[in-house]
């Protein structure tokens, strides 16, 4: 136990430096350490090559080889330059790390058969003949093949460690490259087994649904034929309406979640999408007390994607109204976006402008429930207002629903024009 407690209370201390540590290295001062050293480091290491080889005592030997070093500053932008600038610090003052630092760097950012020979050669001159040329002696063969297999060493070597972290960076670009083509694949494959499964949902949701909604319209359609009551055939009729009308929303709906994405024929296939000229016939064969007050032409502005979302907005707020308040009082009230500013234009003087304006406002507004009505039994997911919502988020307009101060509701959605287009050839 004692020597567990004194082990973690040598390693107590430890914790908080650790620490420190870390957040220097990955804080400002790590990423300036970073950025600053590959530079700074070459250069400290030839300035302190040219004074271990010749001394610290000012002379031609030394200026020429802190020179040489010194323009190792520049050496990423200007490789080349750099390292003809470096030879006289090996031909005068006999030093390795600047060349050969310079030399390393040219091969690995500017590679070329050509360049690279000719300054291996000019390295190798450098090495081989001694300063004062005067001194070189032409008969010592063993010495001088000597020296001229270190200077060919001495040049190979910058060149191959130069040429083998272009070839590291290069691969490791490639292999990025790859992992990003792999990632996109996943994806793809991802989205091909969405669409695979959406396809296989709407198949299977068109069997049951189809089929339900087929057996309404036959026993409707019995009932219309059976009864002698004319209420009741008017509500039989009413029915078999709807049921249609489900089948063919349910064929597009189906259509759309089959439709493999850009299949523009498969497009053209799909039954027509309810607009703004399907309002009148959706209020009355919704049974309820609706005052529908239109301010806006269907199809005058061609956005049929915002009229579409406009009469789907209608029909989620007339559902809400027969689950929720049977027996309410409904106005609706579709007007254009800029209404409110064009007649604000007129009252204030300014002469008014007739226009489709820059989009819709819908607005469905109902009373309170009547106590004596019965409520409706019909099931609901809760996802109505969410998805209607998320509908208009997706043209760039918003939707508000809350309850008003009578015990009523209010939906209202704002959809503009401007993501959608405003041509007249935009339809479905």
């Amino acid at each position: 136990m004692s020597t567990g407690g004194g082990r973690e209370r040598r390693r107590g201390p430890a914790g908080p430096l650790a620490a420190a540590w870390r957040a220097a290295a990955h804080g400002a001062p790590g990423r300036l350490l970073r950025r600053i050293a590959p530079v700074a480091v070459p250069v400290l290491l030839a300035i302190a090559d040219a004074m271990l080889v010749n001394g610290v005592g000012m002379g031609l030997e030394l200026g020429v080889s802190v020179g040489a070093a010194v323009v190792l500053l520049v050496r990423r932008r200007f490789p080349l330059l750099v390292f003809l600038l470096t030879l006289p610090g090996l031909y005068i003052g006999y030093i390795w790390f600047a060349p050969m630092i310079g030399l390393y760097t040219l091969a690995a950012r500017r590679p070329g058969r050509a360049r690279l020979g000719s300054c291996a050669v000019l390295l190798i001159a450098a090495h081989f003949f001694p300063y004062p040329i005067s001194d070189f002696e032409l008969d010592d063969y063993r010495e001088n093949t000597l020296v001229l297999i270190d200077a060919t060493v001495t040049s190979a070597a910058p060149i191959a460690l130069g040429l083998l972290m272009r070839t590291r960076r290069e691969l490791a670009s490639r292999v990025e490259d790859l992992t990003r083509s792999l990632r996109r694949e996943d994806r793809l494959l991802a989205d091909r087994v969405k669409t695979t499964e959406r396809a296989r949902l709407a198949r299977e949701m068109h069997d049951v649904v189809a089929h339900q909604v087929s057996l309404i319209s036959l026993q409707a359609g019995a009932v219309q034929v059976s009864t002698e009551d004319a209420a009741a055939r008017a509500g039989a009729r009413t029915i078999r309406e709807l049921s249609v009308r489900t089948l063919e929303e349910l064929r597009h709906m189906v259509g759309v979640l089959r439709a493999d994405g850009g299949d523009t024929g498969a497009a053209q296939d799909l039954a027509p999408q309810p607009d703004l000229a399907e309002l009148p016939r959706l209020i009355e064969m919704s049974a309820l007390d609706v005052t529908y007050e239109g301010g806006v032409v269907a199809g005058a502005k061609g956005a049929k994607t915002v009229e579409r979302a406009a009469f789907r907005t209608v029909q989620e707020a007339l559902t809400n109204v027969r689950k929720h308040a049977p027996g309410a009082r409904v106005r609706i009230r579709v007007d254009p976006l800029d209404a409110v500013r064009v007649e604000g234009a007129d009252r204030s003087g300014g002469a008014g402008e007739s226009r489709a304006g820059d989009g819709l406002r819908v607005e469905i507004r109902n009373g309170p429930p009547d106590e004596t009505a019965t409520v409706p039994a019909l099931p609901g997911g809760g996802h109505g207002l969410v998805g209607l919502r998320e509908r208009a988020q997706s043209l760039g307009g918003t939707l508000e629903a809350r309850r008003t101060s009578d015990g009523g509701f209010v939906v209202r959605a704002e959809l503009p024009y401007g993501r959608v287009g405003t041509g007249a050839g935009e339809g479905e």
